[in-house]
Parts: structure tokens; sequence; C-alpha cells
């Protein structure tokens, strides 16, 4: 195993602090409130305990607001221990195909499942691409594939709907070659949607490769100055000469699927996304070592906020 328990980091509180302080602040500490960053105006408040004064507690002198490491982020109202942040971070930036929300509560002890879980979507929000860059550009390839997850409801939850795929959450995926992946969860009819998916992430003159699905008819309109290749699976092509084929996507869809199956064994519709956006994350960072990775991870966690709530579905599964 690469992560080392014994790393103070997972075992002393004041050494984690002072590790997620050095990653989201590398230059000194920053007002969550104002951005103020200068650290003549930023005063450290002594730990009370009597008091109710939290470690790591600073103030602001130009907006007066307190502040911690974990505020304005996704650790923000948090009474999880630090120290079980960091390994929960470094476990599930490593792990290629996931980790559980049971496996989480067993490995870092935490006292319910649903903190386990509730933990686990908090650092996906924290992979979650928000710079809006497109996929793609002059002279690149993309790769565009569609598939489903999901399956038959169980005895009794049946919503009426008789297909096979009708029964299934599709995911819509564009992966760049050698490059990064984003995915969207998709309602049906999808044909519409993939046109809309592309219009919206894919930079013009991106040169465009997908199977045979309909939807993708026409698609050359919406990269002005690429082009669209696409095979034909229903016939057995997988691949032509010319390096046309959509494998690196499939790859992808593969990945999302084995880590379904292996070790979240199933994921409600509503959070599917989510699970997108831990498995683009990772393979978007996949020539990272797994340290880089987590650190990225928890940058990606400042300004973010996610708070938990129940939907008409159940959602505490996986």
């Amino acid at each position: 195993m690469s992560l080392d328990l014994s790393d103070p980091i997972y075992t002393d509180e004041d050494k984690a602090r002072t590790y997620f302080e050095e990653v989201r602040w590398p230059n000194g500490p920053v007002c969550p409130h104002c951005g103020n960053a200068d650290a003549s105006r930023l005063y450290s408040i002594q730990a009370n305990v009597k008091h109710k004064v939290r470690e790591g507690l600073r103030e602001c002198q130009d907006c007066h607001g307190q502040f911690t490491v974990r505020t304005g982020g996704v650790m923000e109202s948090s009474h999880i221990p630090l120290t079980k942040w960091a390994i929960a971070y470094r476990l599930m930036s490593g792990a290629k195909k996931g980790m559980s929300a049971l496996q989480l509560q067993r490995t870092l002890g935490l006292g319910s499942y649903r903190t386990a879980w509730f933990l686990a979507h908090r650092i996906r929000e924290s992979m979650r691409d928000v710079s809006g860059e497109l996929l793609g550009g002059k002279g690149k390839v993309v790769e565009a594939d569609e598939t489903y997850i999901g399956g038959k409801p169980r005895k009794g939850t049946g919503d009426g709907r008789k297909t096979k795929k009708d029964r299934k959450t599709p995911v819509a995926v564009l992966v760049e070659r050698e490059g990064r992946a984003r995915a969207v969860v998709l309602e049906t009819p999808i044909d519409g949607a993939l046109k809309r998916n592309i219009a919206a992430n894919v930079a013009p003159g991106t040169h465009l490769h997908s199977d045979e699905h309909k939807g993708y008819v026409g698609v050359e309109k919406l990269i002005k100055g690429g082009y669209h290749l696409s095979v034909t699976h229903g016939k057995g092509e997988y691949a032509r000469g010319d390096g046309t084929h959509i494998n690196t996507a499939e790859s992808w869809n593969a990945l999302l699927k084995r880590s379904i199956v292996g070790s979240f064994h199933h994921v409600s519709r509503e959070h599917l996304s989510r699970y997108c956006d831990e498995v683009s994350f990772r393979w978007d960072r996949r020539d990272l070592d797994d340290t880089e990775r987590t650190a990225q991870a928890i940058k990606g966690g400042e300004g973010k906020r996610l708070t938990y709530r129940r939907t008409s579905r159940s959602q505490e599964q996986a």
C-alpha cells in the first residue's frame, strides 16, 4: 500500500490541520469571507475548550469574520476529525474503482453509515470539474459514447417501464484522446441530449468519433472546422485503419460500470452524476501519483458546499 497510516497527518489532528492548510493556502491563509490574504491582518485565536473556541481558528481584521481551514469548503460544519478526512481523501483519490461508504465506515471507524455516505459525497463534490474548459480543439480527437446504468427493479418496486433500457439511466461520455473525460447523466429520449452535450462541451475544430447512434447524425454542424467519423458496431466494426474508433470512451464506460458492480453495487439515479465526476477526476489525473491526486481533490473542495438532505427516492445506497 502507498498509504502509510503511521504518517502523522493520519494520527495527529494538529498535523492534519497543518497539512490541509498547506494544501489549501500554499502562500499563507486567505480569508474565505472577503479574500484578504494579508498575513498582518489575519491573526490566530487561542483555542479554549471551556469557551468553545476551536483549534485553528483565525479572525480577519478587514471583515471581522472568523474561519478555520474547514470554512468555505466541503468540510465546513463537519464534526469528523481532520485525520479521518485526510485518510478518506487519500483512499478515494487512489482507489481506481472507488470505495463504498460501508468500506469507508469500517476503515475510518465512523459511527454510522449515513456519516460515511455523506463524507464520500462531499469528497465527490470536491472532485467535480467546475473549470468550464471545453474538450478537444483544432485537430484534436474527442470520442463520444453512451452507456446505460442500472438494471431490473426489485420485486414490487417496478415503475411500469417495459424495456431493459427504459429501466436504466443513460450516461453520455466525451473523452479526449490522451486527455480528459466528461460525463453527464441524461434523460430519455437521448437523441437531442447527445447533441446538446456535444455543443456544450466540445470546442470548435474538434474531430469527433462516435458509434452509429442516430443521435449523432448531423453533429458535424456543432463542431465547425472539425469532422465527424463513426464506426458501426451493429455490423461488428469497432476500429478502422484510419484510426477511427471509440475504444477510449468505451474504456471509461467500463471503468464506471466496474466501479458500480465491484464497489458501489447500486447507485441511485439522483446521485449517479457524482459517481461519474469521481471516475472522471481519477481518469483526468491518471498520470499523477496518489499524493498529488489527493492534494488536487482537497484543493477542489474550496468554495463548494454540500448539505445533507433527502430526496423522494432512497439515496443511502452505495
